[in-house]
């Protein structure tokens, strides 16, 4: 049987997944394939990567996509900057920073809040490269944050911004059996789950059981007729 490729955007880890994927189906290989968040719809919709996990929205044209899960935002800071004082952050805590907005930003919103830098930075990574410089703060998904750690650098929960979402997207004209266990692997389901591609094959056919027995019908006997 042939392979299974399967794209990630960064900061998402589909190690566990991948495990899975080799104890349900060790004769298809899962080659992974990091790919950029413009990139990933793209290289589907052209049949380049079975499946991607990708960070939502994104254009659904042509393309089936499941959420799986929500990515905390957290905001990027220098480990003796003020704000780690705090355990999380608002909004109004960025009024008055100075804030970097990569081209390559993942979160679903105009821009970050705060004093803008108008110089945008290609790369998430280039923005941290800035914020530990003391050029400015960084807003990202947690999983971008910890993807690009620092030891000069932090970060704190930031609320009243949008959240990443992480999903699976597949082609329309991609959907398969490989791409049906996958959905069953991402979404939890177990082996033996009814729900899964083999399983209606693997079931046995229910044996029908047996009605309670009936008791015999008695004929009626007729009453002999009285001689006169």
């Amino acid at each position: 049987m042939t392979g299974f490729r399967l794209g990630y955007v960064p900061g998402v880890t589909p190690a566990k997944w991948v495990r899975i994927w080799g104890e349900r189906l060790p004769r298809v290989p899962l080659e992974l394939i990091q790919v950029t968040a413009a990139q990933a719809p793209e290289l589907v919709r052209r049949a380049e990567l079975d499946a991607v996990l990708l960070r939502l929205p994104i254009d659904r044209t042509g393309l089936h996509a499941i959420p799986l899960y929500v990515e905390q935002t957290v905001v990027v800071v220098p480990k003796d900057h003020v704000i780690t004082a705090a355990e999380e952050v608002a909004t109004d805590d960025l009024a008055d920073e100075l804030m970097l907005h990569p081209q390559d930003d993942v979160l679903d919103w105009e821009r970050p809040p705060g004093r803008l830098i108008e110089d945008r930075p290609p790369r998430t990574a280039d923005a941290v490269e800035l914020v530990a410089m003391g050029t400015g703060l960084l807003v990202v998904p947690q999983s971008l944050a910890r993807l690009h750690h620092r030891k000069d650098l932090t970060y704190r929960p930031l609320t009243g911004v949008p959240e990443s979402q992480v999903a699976l997207s597949w082609s329309e004209d991609g959907a398969g059996e490989l791409v049906e266990h996958l959905i069953g692997i991402v979404r939890g389901r177990t082996v033996n789950s009814t729900r899964g591609p083999a399983a209606a094959r693997q079931r046995p056919e229910p044996t029908p059981k047996a009605g309670p027995k009936s008791a015999p019908k008695r004929t009626p006997q007729k009453k002999p007729k009285r001689r006169r």
